[in-house]
């Protein structure tokens, strides 16, 4: 028993070294040297088809549930001596490879070494510690209240492992503009590009690299110096360039107390309530921004706070009621969730 096993450790060892095309080869002679010894002892009703197969795995694996076995003396040694120790040395190698594959994509995908298999998706990049952690909450939390959600890939250059395993995925990148590492993250597929960094000089290369690459992409740059974000604006007026907005919210709770509480509660989607915005459909009407406001309020208990006309970048918030809303505008609103499916024919009857 200490030879057989002694054996089986040392074909195992041996057989995790080899490739996988050696290790198919040996298993095809490993089958082909059975069945002719197995012919040659006899044992005729173990080599029909698929029987003969089904046996091999199970006796291989030393599983055996018995309902097939050797008849004949000669059959039963070939087992024992051949069949159970190269068998299970080959069959630890296949297993082991399988799974040290598996281990190691898992590893790349943790790690960022990897390619992601996504598309239309929201590609975070940049990483700022807890902030960037905070920001990928807020966009789960997002997606888990939005039908047909897309997928969420953050982009890094610090040496880092994936934050959020199992949740999102994750690249890593020598640089922003290695191009390599933005077709593994999928770069010019992304439906919104988020840039937050941060150094501003390299948001503007990188917002300018992205722009190039994906010019179908709704792009997003946080930028903490407004002048910076002024120049990309006009250069690339249609990235949409977040200012830091901090010091505005310590003055603005100066004279008003509670400002501050209320910007961060209609942006923090895991409040009660949030401000959202819906695409008023180039299919409809004109409509009177009155009509609209009471169908929110009436039908769906939302606040039309915002408006902003098809192809311009100004948003007329607290709009008058007489003014008209038309086709391809953008409605922002309060709400305790995300509208969906709104029956936009009631305007013209209304």
């Amino acid at each position: 028993m200490h030879v057989i096993k002694y054996l089986q450790k040392y074909l195992a060892h041996r057989l995790l070294e080899l490739s996988a095309r050696a290790i198919l080869s040996m298993a095809i002679v490993y089958f082909g040297i059975t069945w002719i010894l197995l012919w040659a002892a006899g044992e005729q009703a173990l080599l029909v088809w698929p029987d003969f197969v089904y046996w091999m795995l199970v006796t291989a694996s030393t599983v055996g549930y018995g309902d097939l076995s050797p008849q004949t003396s000669a059959g039963k040694w070939i087992v024992a001596l051949f069949v159970i120790p190269f068998g299970l040395g080959l069959f630890a190698s296949v297993v082991g490879r399988i799974a040290g594959f598996v281990s190691e994509q898992w590893k790349k995908g943790v790690r960022g070494l990897g390619s992601v298999d996504v598309s239309q998706h929201i590609l975070v990049l940049g990483w700022n510690g807890q902030r960037t952690i905070h920001l990928l909450k807020l966009l789960l939390r997002e997606q888990e209240l939005s039908a047909g959600a897309n997928p969420i890939v953050l982009c890094i250059v610090d040496d880092i492992e994936n934050p959020m395993p199992g949740r999102i995925d994750f690249v890593r990148a020598n640089s922003y503009n290695d191009d390599e590492a933005m077709d593994r993250a999928k770069l010019a597929q992304a439906r919104v590009i988020v840039i937050d960094k941060p150094d501003d000089n390299a948001t503007m290369t990188t917002a300018l690299y992205c722009d190039a690459r994906n010019p179908d992409a709704h792009i997003i740059a946080y930028f903490r110096d407004d002048s910076l974000s002024t120049l990309l604006k006009k250069h690339c007026p249609r990235i949409e360039c977040t200012p830091s907005v901090s010091v505005e919210m310590l003055s603005k709770s100066a004279f008003d107390p509670g400002s501050s509480a209320l910007h961060f509660n209609l942006l923090n989607v895991e409040n009660a309530k949030a401000q959202y915005s819906i695409h008023y459909p180039s299919t409809a009407a004109p409509t009177a921004v009155e009509t609209l406001f009471r169908i929110f309020k009436w039908r769906h208990q939302a606040t039309l706070i915002g408006v902003r006309p098809p192809d311009e970048d100004d948003i007329d918030l607290n709009p008058a009621l007489d003014a008209t809303v038309h086709p391809g505008a953008t409605l922002y609103y309060i709400a305790h969730g995300r509208l969906s499916g709104v029956d936009w024919n009631w305007t013209a009857d209304t």
